[in-house]
């Protein structure tokens, strides 16, 4: 299953916000805190999530490919999670993914609550950027 969401925001910002674990509590319903060896992810990166229920699993990132295909997939507790995805549709525009395996698929609401906090983080960056361009 792939949830995805058009947000009116160039595609590095949002895979910038997709791969900054230091934004990931503020956008991820279900991630309160990350410790990881890299504010940026890369791939082979092994880091800990602190979930907003209390449990600290750890983390991997299997893959992380970078724009224009802009992919990243991990496991959490050795088990395959969301797949992350950023396609740019234009200049100022793109959509942003998730694909979940069918054991997640309850994980779907939480999906489009990120995606909806990703849009909002995309656009306040976006504007600041334009602003001061002027």
């Amino acid at each position: 299953m792939r949830i995805s969401r058009t947000i009116e925001a160039p595609a590095e910002v949002v895979w910038q916000i997709f791969t900054d674990t230091e934004s990931w509590p503020r956008w991820g319903p279900s991630v309160s805190g990350v410790d990881a060896p890299a504010r940026h992810i890369t791939e082979g990166m092994r880091g800990r999530i602190e979930t907003a229920l209390g449990p600290v699993v750890k983390f991997e990132i299997t893959r992380c490919d970078p724009l224009p295909h802009a992919c990243w997939e991990w496991k959490v507790l050795g088990i395959p999670a969301t797949t992350h995805h950023v396609e740019a549709l234009g200049e100022d525009r793109c959509r942003a993914s998730f694909t979940l395996p069918a054991i997640a698929l309850p994980y779907a609401l939480v999906c489009k609550r990120a995606l909806r906090e990703i849009e909002r983080l995309a656009l306040e960056q976006h504007r600041e950027k334009r602003s001061h361009r002027r």
